[in-house]
């Protein structure tokens, strides 16, 4: 019992050493943002994070509990999390209008569908890559003025983000259209047979999309070596210009998934409510995921961590009675920490007291000698 106590002991003490010596790299912010989270919720109740087995308003068996709404709501965020970090790795700045540009894809969706008479695999598959083609455009759009014409991308991202519901409002003539069919209904919630949700299934598939091009291609590189230095990747053959432009129609992609999400959801198209705010929430997920939002390096599963600790946040808040009006403020504060807690000056302190306590440990010992 003793040898498994210190062989416990030893294990917990070598994983945080590898913590404060940076062997998690870019994750070692989410991943002890995620910890005390999850500690905090025990301690605070126990009963937190169980699962329960139950009957969804369909009749199917479904999974309920406070994790499944951490995973399921995080959704639309984690989609957007991915596109985001590309664009920010390769270009230095954020698109502030990926909120705007999901009520675009989702009201053409939504055009789609409602201009057939019956809502089947067909038309849903149709509406979808409607809304891909839409997104990609106006991302494109936003892409052009960052790549080739060197405008700062919050400053580029600012017209859409200012005029994008507009347009999703003119897209269905001012109309807030329901669209109802089983189908949508599994895109949104459930698959009957299916206990976990849909969306959840969707960030997995997406997940597993970036990987595969990610371990396929060499994208990850050239985005990396233009975010890091654009102007070497050029020398070194790397077309600069046109991997920003990429990282932005990707991003475009992840706005139709995360808006078909919001809309399956809803069962209607409401351009000014559907993923409201949601750009802030975005790039802070790809911050906590210890991104760094001037480009370069990068962690798409950083980001995507950095999203359901933003939800678990929100869950936790709303747990403990925290009135709707509040939790921006409470989440800022937390948000304010982590950040800070994970910027360069920071680390460097931390590691220069690292330095010094661990030079002060063997002047004492071989003092002691």
């Amino acid at each position: 019992m003793n040898n498994e106590n210190e062989n416990f002991l030893t294990g917990i003490k070598k994983f945080f050493k590898k913590i404060f010596k940076g062997g998690l790299g870019q994750l070692t912010i989410p991943v002890i943002a995620i910890a005390l989270l999850v500690v905090f919720n025990i301690i605070r109740d126990p009963s937190f994070f169980s699962i329960a087995i139950q009957h969804n308003n369909d009749g199917n068996i479904v999974l309920a509990g406070n994790l499944i709404s951490i995973i399921n709501g995080a959704s639309e965020l984690a989609v957007l999390a991915m596109g985001m970090t590309l664009v920010t790795a390769a270009c230095g700045g954020q698109d502030i209008s990926v909120g705007a540009m999901a009520a675009i894809a989702g009201s053409a969706f939504v055009k789609v569908l409602k201009s057939a008479s019956v809502i089947n695999a067909p038309i849903v598959l149709l509406g979808f890559l409607m809304a891909c083609l839409v997104a990609v455009i106006f991302a494109s759009f936003n892409g052009t003025l960052v790549s080739v014409f060197k405008i700062q991308p919050m400053i580029a991202t600012l017209i859409l983000y200012t005029c994008g519901r507009s347009i999703a409002y003119w897209i269905n003539g001012g109309a807030t259209p329901t669209v109802s069919s089983p189908i949508i209904s599994g895109i949104g919630s459930f698959i009957p047979g299916i206990p976990i949700p849909t969306p959840v299934l969707i960030v997995i598939a997406v997940a597993i999309i970036f990987k595969l091009v990610f371990h396929f291609t060499s994208l990850e590189l050239f985005t990396q070596s233009v975010g890091i230095n654009g102007s070497a990747a050029r020398l070194n053959g790397i077309n600069s210009t046109f991997i920003k432009l990429l990282s932005f129609m990707i991003l475009g992609l992840c706005v139709a998934v995360a808006g078909t999400i919001g809309v399956s959801r809803l069962g209607l198209i409401n351009h000014e409510t559907l993923l409201l705010d949601v750009e802030m929430d975005t790039i802070l997920a790809v911050a906590i995921g210890g991104n760094s939002l001037g480009g370069g390096k990068f962690k798409i599963s950083g980001s995507i961590i950095g999203a359901y600790v933003i939800q678990m946040l929100t869950i936790t808040l709303y747990a403990m009675k925290v009135s709707s009006t509040d939790v921006k403020a409470y989440k800022a504060i937390v948000i304010i920490i982590l950040v800070v807690i994970g910027s360069p000056v920071i680390k460097a302190k931390f590691e220069k007291l690292m330095t010094h306590m661990k030079n002060r440990k063997k002047v004492s010992v071989k003092g002691a000698q």
